[in-house]
């Protein structure tokens, strides 16, 4: 689990736990942090749960982190991608310093890991890659540009990576919830239909079972998501989301 203190992936965690004996490794910069996630994970049925630090930032540690963790869990056949931050809303953001780390997060950082978790399960013979993307990726707003935007360079290459990964029998698995109620987005007004964790996480092991390979929380923001991409700039500009 890459961001090892996310709740979504957290909660993904927990609802597969129900089902199965799970071993799990938890990689991510705050050591207390994943501790007490591993703890609360092993309460939660988990067989075990191991904690591996690793700052996203430093990308010269993904490979030999990602490693690791397979070594310590003797193999790995699921990796979840939850590594993110929302930084500022708004268009033009005034702090372009601020707005460039959440690109450096979402994007590079993000990115490389996603690449380095596919090359692990290929050179495994195969597994599955849950990618967290966001609904903000399908269409770019002015109200979290900067986000969405790192959304969207995420989710393109989570889906470019998953189709030539095909006959390599990895595979890449995007999630795309609507707003979550998280510890990053408290304090934001939450629209209605907003979601939990534990109901992304009830998606994910459905559409995990079920062969999708696009998850939407809730799902019919599917449709709702397929207008807003279809309507044109002009209208755009005029909703206030």
């Amino acid at each position: 689990m890459l961001g090892g203190t996310s709740e979504i992936a957290l909660a993904v965690v927990r609802a597969l736990a129900e089902h199965e004996a799970v071993s799990v490794a938890l990689l991510g910069r705050d050591p207390d942090g994943l501790a007490k996630a591993a703890e609360q994970l092993t309460m939660a049925g988990a067989a075990e749960a191991l904690c591996v630090e690793l700052d996203a930032l430093n990308r010269d540690r993904h490979a030999a982190a990602l490693a690791d963790a397979a070594d310590q869990l003797g193999g790995v056949d699921l990796v979840i991608l939850a590594v993110g931050v929302l930084g500022a809303r708004g268009g033009l953001p005034d702090d372009i310093p601020a707005a460039l780390d959440v690109l450096e997060v979402n994007v590079v950082a993000a990115g490389s890991l996603l690449m380095h978790a596919a090359t692990l399960l290929r050179a495994a013979g195969g597994g599955t890659l849950v990618v967290l993307s966001s609904v903000a990726a399908v269409r770019v707003r002015a109200a979290n540009a900067v986000y969405g935007a790192s959304k969207a360079a995420l989710d393109g290459l989570a889906q470019g990576i998953g189709d030539a990964l095909h006959g390599d029998k990895v595979r890449v698995v995007v999630v795309r919830p609507g707003f979550v109620r998280t510890r990053m987005t408290r304090g934001l007004k939450a629209p209605p239909g907003a979601s939990t964790p534990e109901a992304v996480a009830k998606a994910v092991t459905a559409g995990l079972a079920s062969g999708a390979q696009t998850i939407w929380v809730p799902g019919a923001l599917r449709w709702v998501m397929l207008v807003m991409r279809l309507l044109p700039s002009s209208v755009m500009r005029r909703i206030k989301l």
